[in-house]
């Protein structure tokens, strides 16, 4: 028996058009395998060998564009955004490693003997971490170095620019909405900050800084910046990672004005914010964080404002980590760049689903849970958990039933279950919603025991 779309798929891909109908049902089929369950491979998320083979030949269509694939969640993401003040655009890389695998166009990671490609996506975000999706992607694999040790290709730090473009033509869309450009230090570039200048800064732009560079004075930026006494101080509770303990950091905060050379007598005005770790425990290594943004900050509640929204950037290491782990996109077979990047498409979509729910059932766990998920999941998640469902089910109470069943303990001090249990739950939710479904089929639902 088949089953029925989810309601979010149906929404998130209204406006699909791949130029076939029936591609059209192929993408939407596809999406609905693969966010029920998101750790399986291709044949396994799909249902039965002709849905299979039907999958490899929508991966291997040249008529299907990746981008024609991303469009609509691009315009239900926008949509998303303009119901907000303010939304940070989050902008990073990852390596996809595929090395041992055979698939045509890969080129050179890192280390020049891995083969692999690059993902760039932007990942639009509000202030609280709630993630909108993605508006923005670029999808490449590096050239080979010839003899000389150069390497072709455009020069990749163009992709920072351009996102930087990309997310201006958005704000235009917006004029109701603060656009906030927010990336690490590899987009530490003065050409995208000058590029802003030259379009009148319609995002604002708020980077790591990598370089401490000279000031027209002679003196250096991150010095300059942190002369004299600081304006104000920030406490926040660092969370526990790998070999790295939960600890309360304090941090003393500098801003500063100033004018950055930008070449050919042009310079750049931006602010330098330097927050720096006082007390660190003996043995570990104070936090510093150098920020450079065209934004003002005259103040310790601005300047703790722009921290926050840098310390926001960790969402887009978890849509990596989503795509990675849960999705298992490295583990992808098939024969060329172009065939992955259609089958990227569609999974990070997947990944926004995600961390969206896991973000939704901290911010906003009183939500009705079936605008979310489907009744049969619902049943399907009490009815792992051996526990009858609420006649309203809050989007909160479904996902804490999803990530018990992925292993999450779900005692007192444990907090709200993370991405990595969700979507464990989700894959065994999703063999139990079959089952419901095919019993429901045969009329033995009822007498089942």
């Amino acid at each position: 028996m088949a089953t029925v779309p989810a309601p979010w798929t149906e929404t998130e891909f209204e406006q699909l058009d791949l130029g076939d109908a029936r591609l059209n049902k192929r993408a939407r089929i596809l999406m609905e395998r693969f966010a029920a369950d998101p750790t399986a491979s291709v044949p396994k998320a799909c249902q039965g060998w002709g849905e299979t083979m039907a999958a490899y030949r929508f991966f291997d269509n040249d008529s299907v564009d990746w981008q024609a694939i991303m469009a609509p969640h691009w315009q239900q993401t926008q949509q998303r955004m303009a119901a907000l003040p303010v939304v940070l655009c989050l902008q990073d890389t990852t390596e996809l490693d595929f090395n041992g695998q055979g698939a045509f166009g890969l080129g050179p990671l890192s280390y020049e003997a891995q083969r692999g490609m690059y993902l760039h996506p932007t990942y639009a975000v509000t202030p609280a971490r709630e993630p909108l999706g993605i508006i923005d992607a670029w999808m490449w694999a590096r050239e080979k170095k010839d003899k000389s040790g150069a390497r072709g290709g455009p020069k990749e730090s163009l992709r920072w620019i351009e996102g930087y473009e990309r997310i201006a033509e958005v704000a235009a869309q917006l004029p109701g909405t603060r656009l906030v450009y927010v990336a690490d230090r590899e987009a530490d570039l003065v050409p995208l900050m000058l590029r802003a200048q030259e379009l009148a800064t319609p995002a604002d732009w708020l980077v790591r800084a990598k370089h401490n560079r000279c000031l027209p004075d002679g003196e250096k930026l991150w010095q300059h910046t942190s002369a004299g006494a600081p304006i104000g101080e920030l406490t926040f509770a660092m969370a526990a990672r790998h070999g790295v303990k939960a600890r309360t950091v304090r941090q003393q905060l500098w801003a500063r004005t100033v004018a950055l050379p930008a070449g050919k007598g042009k310079s750049v005005l931006a602010t330098c914010v330097i927050a720096r770790e006082i007390d660190a425990p003996d043995g570990v290594k104070p936090i510093e964080w150098r920020l450079l943004t065209n934004r003002k900050a005259a103040t310790p509640e601005a300047v703790v404002e722009l921290i926050d929204w840098y310390r926001a950037r960790w969402e887009i290491e978890m849509l990596f980590d989503v795509l990675k782990n849960a999705c298992r996109v490295e583990a992808l077979q098939l024969g060329s760049i172009t065939q992955l990047e259609r089958a990227l498409a569609l999974f990070m979509v997947v990944a926004w689903r995600i961390a969206h729910l896991m973000r939704l059932g901290r911010t906003c766990p009183d939500l009705d849970a079936e605008l979310f998920f489907d009744p049969d999941e619902i049943q399907a998640a009490y009815l792992l958990r051996k526990k009858t469902p609420p006649e309203k089910p809050r989007l909160n109470d479904v996902l804490r039933q999803i990530a018990c069943i992925g292993g999450f303990l779900a005692r007192k001090s444990d907090g709200e279950p993370g991405v990595k249990t969700i979507w464990l739950g989700l894959k065994d939710v999703h063999v139990a919603v079959e089952t419901i479904r095919a019993l429901r089929g045969i009329g033995a639902l009822n007498t089942c025991v």
